[in-house]
């Protein structure tokens, strides 16, 4: 993901990480380690998290591609699908 959004960032790419972590620390060093400079969040209520609910997340990490009005168009993609996705929709 951090390839992916160093390149197509500038092309309009945008992400929203939303952690299920129940401990602040842990959140916090895991986006320093991980080097993620997009907005992250976290409601740090695990699996209650009302925003995983509202999306049906049942496992992590999960994927969704959302449009500007928030409408799920694609989900769980990976790799060089997802990459291929994600240019598409930004061309």
């Amino acid at each position: 993901m951090v390839a992916l959004y160093n390149e197509l960032h500038s092309k309009g790419l945008n992400i929203i990480g939303v952690s299920l972590d129940t401990n602040a620390n842990k959140w916090k060093e895991a986006i320093a380690k991980d080097k993620l400079t997009w907005v992250q969040i976290s409601n740090l209520q695990g699996w209650e998290d009302p925003i995983a609910k509202q999306y049906g997340i049942e496992g992590i990490p999960a994927t969704l591609l959302l449009d500007a009005s928030g409408k799920i168009i694609a989900k769980d993609l990976r790799g060089e699908e997802l990459k291929a996705k994600v240019a598409s929709l930004l061309k």
